[in-house]
């Protein structure tokens, strides 16, 4: 493909890095990642330079937030753009999402069906358009997100995205515990699930932006061929049943609640979208990369959830399949589809590569952390990424093991949240980047580390507390609901966070420039 042969071309040259600590800024050519960094070595002794030379000697990426030359974005492969997405989704996660409207808000198949393909294309447009940023700015996610909320509003999001970072990786490491605790009668506790994703992930993510792609280049395949074999065995059980069509005010809210959760789980990678095409050619096409990113996202969501929909009807025909689900919630529900009858130990064989898949969906959660961290204060900025990879890791591996006691309400609760929360993000930038800033035409690159340049925030803080009003109205929780939300009864946090927020900014933005000039 010709994006290897970019990517091969950029790893011609030196054999290691050369680093000179009396250089104040020295260039190196780190062919791990494939580019040339810009490394602050100011003090050649302090814990900084012996980390980023540490860093450089196991070919590990070192460039943070810092801008992306032109002369560095020499990924071609549009197909880099789209794997990220097909492996990062193709995963037992997602899957487990699917099972969420029968399993948790009574709903039969084809509601669900439909529920997971509309709300799956609403969250996935905006990933995909401010994916087209990366290449033009060659900024992160995070980074580009100063121009919307200013240099230091920004940081609320930088904030909360750390968090969804770690909630992700909790989400997808449960899982996994799960479907490897049910191999071999429990042999293995769920701690020590929890450690071997944890240690697996964070092996990846710390050589970075190359090494993350060349993973997820491949390793949609084997999960992809075991829900392939999972499909034949579900069939061949004949525990599947459509189940009707319902309707009515109570269907409506399950619908809303249900659809809530799948629109946080496909727009949840929205504050980090740009950061895995950033390397991508400033001229490439926006329209192929945002087709790219949309072809990336949509096959495995829809896939994955739908084919997690039908499995789960299994527990309302057969109470092999409701016993062994609620005994080890997913994991159970792979092991009474794959282990019984005629695969045995190849199903087991199965069970542990696909717990293994919840790598490619960690893996963008530990490298973005970084890079949300970084955002927060020019003193984190300095810390290097690595590090800060490292810590996020122990924090997701820490939290995992009680939320696995709880998951299937844990994961309801925490992608209803993500929703809101991205929904104000979404309500924010978007009107920003095409009403106020008239398209790509009104930025200026340069400013992006200037605050006087960048917009003050005020209307952006303020649309952001609207937003979240909107959120406390709409959200149905077990631990609150809102009073719109009772009405349905239904959770709708996110439609009415993002029309609360949107609203607000085209009301206040127009008196921060007039007052302000920015």
């Amino acid at each position: 493909m010709s994006g290897d042969k970019s990517l091969s071309s950029m790893e011609k040259g030196a054999d290691a890095p050369t680093l000179k600590d009396s250089d104040s800024t020295n260039i190196q050519e780190d062919k791990y990642a494939g580019v040339i960094q810009d490394v602050d070595l100011t003090t050649g002794s302090s814990l900084h330079g012996k980390l980023q030379r540490l860093a450089a000697r196991f070919q590990m990426e070192v460039r943070g937030i810092e801008r992306v030359p032109e002369e560095e974005q020499t990924d071609n492969s549009l197909w880099n753009a789209a794997s990220m997405w097909f492996a990062a989704n193709m995963v037992v996660s997602t899957f487990s999402l699917g099972t969420l409207g029968i399993g948790i808000f009574g709903m039969s198949f084809w509601d669900s069906v439909l529920t997971i393909i509309f709300f799956n294309i609403i969250g996935m447009v905006p990933v995909a358009f401010y994916s087209t940023f990366g290449p033009r700015f060659g900024l992160r996610q995070m980074i580009i997100s100063r121009f919307w909320f200013g240099f230091h509003g920004v940081k609320i999001f930088a904030i909360l995205n750390c968090i969804a970072c770690v909630g992700w990786s909790v989400v997808n490491t449960v899982v996994a515990a799960q479907l490897l605790h049910t191999v071999n009668n429990g042999c293995l506790p769920p701690w020590g699930g929890i450690i071997v994703v944890s240690f697996g992930t964070v092996a990846i993510t710390l050589f970075g932006y190359k090494a993350v792609h060349i993973y997820e280049k491949w390793a949609w395949i084997p999960t992809f061929i075991i829900f392939l074999i999972l499909i034949a065995r579900f069939k061949i059980s004949g525990n599947f049943t459509f189940g009707t069509l319902e309707s009515g005010r109570i269907e409506a809210g399950n619908v809303l609640s249900f659809g809530a959760a799948v629109f946080g789980f496909a727009t949840g990678w929205a504050t980090y979208a740009s950061d895995y095409v950033v390397y991508q050619p400033k001229q490439t096409s926006r329209i192929k990369i945002f087709l790219a990113v949309i072809g990336g996202l949509g096959f495995p969501l829809l896939f994955c959830e739908i084919l997690g929909a039908a499995c789960m009807t299994g527990t309302l025909t057969s109470t092999a399949y409701a016993d062994n689900y609620n005994a080890n919630g997913i994991g159970g529900l792979f092991y009474a589809i794959l282990v019984p009858d005629s695969l045995h130990g190849f199903g087991q064989f199965c069970l542990v590569l696909m717990a293994l898949s919840t790598i490619a969906n960690n893996c963008p959660n530990m490298y973005s952390v970084a890079l949300s961290v970084q955002t927060i204060d020019r003193n984190l900025a300095k810390v290097p990424r690595l590090i800060w990879t490292v810590i996020a890791t122990a924090v997701f591996l820490a939290v995992s093991i009680p939320a696995y006691y709880s998951f299937a309400t844990f994961m309801d609760n925490f992608m209803n949240i993500i929703g809101y929360w991205l929904a104000i993000y979404e309500g924010i930038s978007l009107p920003e980047h095409f009403l106020f800033r008239r398209g790509f035409s009104g930025y200026n690159v340069d400013d992006y580390d200037k605050p006087s340049k960048l917009p003050v925030g005020l209307s952006a803080c303020f649309a952001f507390c609207c937003g979240v009003a909107g959120a406390v109205l709409g959200m149905y929780q077990v631990w609150w609901t809102g009073p719109i939300a009772a009405l349905i009864p239904g959770d709708v946090g996110f439609e009415l966070s993002f029309g609360f927020a949107i609203i607000t900014y085209l009301v206040a933005r127009p008196f921060e420039l007039r007052y302000f000039g920015r």
